[in-house]
């Protein structure tokens, strides 16, 4: 019994994984070389060897966060060079005012962490900087205020470099705020949105925690979002397009009328039509397609030529396979306006899905769920 016991103490105090692919590791450590390569060789070039090899423990500490914890927010550009700016000031301030003794150094980084919190620039290597700078050496000294110039091209040479090679190695850098999307222009929150977790909860859960936490709010409402996807996949169960689609598809062609459009959205109570050309689908047509059309042909001439489909048909049209899980339809119908999707077999239009498929599938889906959990209850 001891064992086990011992054991699962032991396995306590063990870190917790990282959760980084391999491949990962690879991309930051070559990443991290070349920035912190060449922003030593430039100030070298610039300021001399020892001036760079002084400054080179915080700029090491940096190019971890950049290149290694490129989403945190203490690895993007402004807590960078903010915090290189105000640390090395406080650092040069606290040297002239108070000499180069170890408490000094320490109150530089006290000094250097308030004013990093109240500029928003929190970067641990800053601290660094700071004390690097009240602890230069004699070489260093000679250079007066002028050693704020090698701190500085450090780190902007450092965000460069990694800017440009997270995102020639397909990493977002900087991480910027996901923009709303607005598709009716009204304060309203997001369909998805509405229901469930809310950047509003996500700043009372965060402030509620009364300490630091090393992820933005927007990454960590994406990693709820990806949570969420993954149990709502688990949850339905592997429904695809093909269990909810409609077969049999109303469509028109590209030499269809205006007038024979309406009649067929009209006769099956529908608000989207494919466009199909040869059997192959070229477009799509809404009710909003047809709406200024028709108004323009209010005052009806029978010298007019009818308007074709070809003209007003939506030619960029959003389509899925049969295969497609029914989670990620729902983003589809539910947040970026569409009524319809064709369903697609190769070239080959298979089936639609609106949204009243979408919702009467979700609807057998818990019907079925709740069917299931009364067998599970014995009856009383």
């Amino acid at each position: 019994m001891s064992s086990p016991r011992a054991s699962s103490r032991l396995l306590r105090w063990l870190p917790a994984p990282l959760n980084i692919p391999a491949r990962q590791w690879l991309r930051a450590g070559i990443g991290a070389f070349l920035g912190l390569f060449l922003a030593g060789w430039l100030c070298s070039m610039a300021f001399g060897t020892s001036v760079a090899l002084h400054l080179l423990g915080p700029l090491a500490a940096s190019a971890v966060l950049v290149f290694a914890v490129h989403s945190g927010p203490l690895a993007q550009p402004w807590p960078v060079l903010g915090s290189y700016a105000c640390a090395g000031i406080v650092g040069l301030a606290m040297r002239h005012g108070f000499g180069d003794a170890l408490w000094v150094a320490a109150a530089a980084l006290a000094v250097s962490i308030a004013v990093m919190c109240v500029l928003r620039c929190l970067h641990p290597p800053g601290g660094g900087v700071a004390a690097s700078a009240v602890l230069a050496d004699p070489g260093l000294v000679s250079l007066g205020d002028h050693l704020l110039q090698p701190i500085l091209l450090n780190a902007l040479i450092l965000v460069v470099v990694g800017i440009v090679y997270n995102r020639l190695t397909g990493v977002r850098y900087p991480k910027l705020a996901a923009p709303r999307k607005d598709l009716h222009h009204t304060h309203d929150p997001l369909p998805g949105t509405r229901v469930g977790i809310s950047g509003e909860d996500l700043d009372q859960a965060l402030e509620g925690i009364g300490e630091f936490v090393d992820v933005s709010r927007d990454e960590l409402e994406r990693i709820i979002e990806a949570t969420e996807q993954h149990a709502l996949h688990r949850s339905l169960g592997g429904i695809t397009a093909a269990s909810v689609m409609s077969r049999d598809v109303q469509f028109a062609s590209p030499r269809t009328t205006l007038e024979q459009a309406w009649k067929m959205l009209d006769g099956h109570h529908l608000k989207t039509l494919p466009v199909l050309d040869a059997g192959r689908l070229v477009g799509i047509v809404s009710l909003s397609d047809l709406v200024a059309p028709a108004m323009a042909r209010a005052g009806f001439s029978w010298r007019r030529k009818p308007v074709r489909m070809a003209q007003v048909m939506s030619r960029r049209v959003v389509s899925v396979s049969s295969r497609h899980p029914l989670e990620r339809l729902l983003p589809l119908l539910s947040e970026q306006g569409l009524h319809c999707l064709p369903v697609l077999d190769g070239d080959s239009l298979v089936g639609v899905i609106t949204q009243t498929d979408l919702i009467a599938g979700l609807k057998r889906h818990l019907l079925s769920g709740v069917a299931r959990s009364d067998q599970r209850v014995p009856a009383l």
